[in-house]
């Protein structure tokens, strides 16, 4: 009889304590190998380590407590194998029901893994174009710059234009008066532009000055380019213009202007 107590006593009280331990530890492991796998992955940055690395330690997670659950199940007789039929049935059924659902959450694992967008990167997605403020496996979410924030299921997501992938370029164009000596107003701007390449900070190379890009109906245009960090094409384009504007007030530079001249006809 104590034999037989003491038989069920480690069956069922300490086979579970046992698989419940082992599957905590196993977890605990694989979460350790997953946060030292940052090292390895140098060319991802950080929000994306860490979306990936949640990602699969809440699937390691609740593989590895399903596992624990019919060990234990086991354990006490029941039989699981039934158990696993009745939940492939009813998985099948869920799974048609919500197909749209698990389209979207594919979708967007292959966002993540394939590195298509990240937070903070500015794109274009159906002729809309933001920021991602956010981005889950179930829905993606842009903000314009005017406000709107556009949100969209990562399942109808077909075509992106990511214009955080790679360097922007600045295009500066300054008109200047017919009138003006184009030697003086190169000397001038060469200047400035040597001094600004030390001091605007989002540039990644330097600026050049690539000559008369168009005649116009009121003055010559000339035209200056550079590439600058991702998304801060439009903020260097304005300090640009800005600093060509007070140069060319001290120069006594000419921005010409629409004019309209009448004739008093007799």
């Amino acid at each position: 009889m104590k034999e037989f107590l003491d038989l069920v006593l480690i069956k069922e009280i300490i086979n579970p304590i046992v698989y419940i331990c082992v599957g905590i530890l196993i977890y605990g492991l694989i979460k350790r190998v997953l946060k030292r796998s940052y090292k390895y992955a140098g060319k991802i940055d950080l929000k994306k380590k860490k979306t990936i690395v949640n990602l699969v330690s809440s699937i390691v997670k609740y593989v590895i407590a399903i596992i624990v659950i019919l060990l234990i199940l086991e354990v006490y007789g029941v039989n699981t194998s039934a158990i696993l039929a009745s939940l492939g049935v009813v998985g099948l059924v869920v799974g048609l029901a919500l197909q749209d659902l698990i389209k979207d959450f594919i979708a967007g694992a292959f966002i993540i893994f394939d590195n298509q967008y990240s937070i903070g990167d500015i794109v274009t997605i159906e002729n809309f174009k933001g920021e991602v403020i956010s981005l889950g496996l179930k829905t993606t979410k842009l903000k314009a710059i005017s406000g709107e924030i556009f949100c969209i299921s990562n399942g109808q997501i077909v075509e992106v234009i990511n214009h955080s992938l790679a360097d922007n370029m600045a295009t500066i164009d300054v008109d200047v008066a017919y009138e003006e000596n184009l030697d003086k107003v190169f000397s001038v701007l060469n200047k400035l532009i040597e001094r600004l390449n030390k001091e605007i900070a989002d540039l990644t190379g330097p600026i050049e000055l690539l000559g008369v890009n168009a005649l116009g109906a009121s003055g010559v245009t000339i035209r200056m380019t550079v590439n600058t960090i991702s998304g801060k094409q439009f903020e260097v384009e304005r300090k640009i213009r800005k600093e060509i504007k007070d140069v060319f007030d001290k120069e006594k530079i000419s921005i010409p202007y629409p004019q309209m001249v009448i004739h008093n006809g007799k």
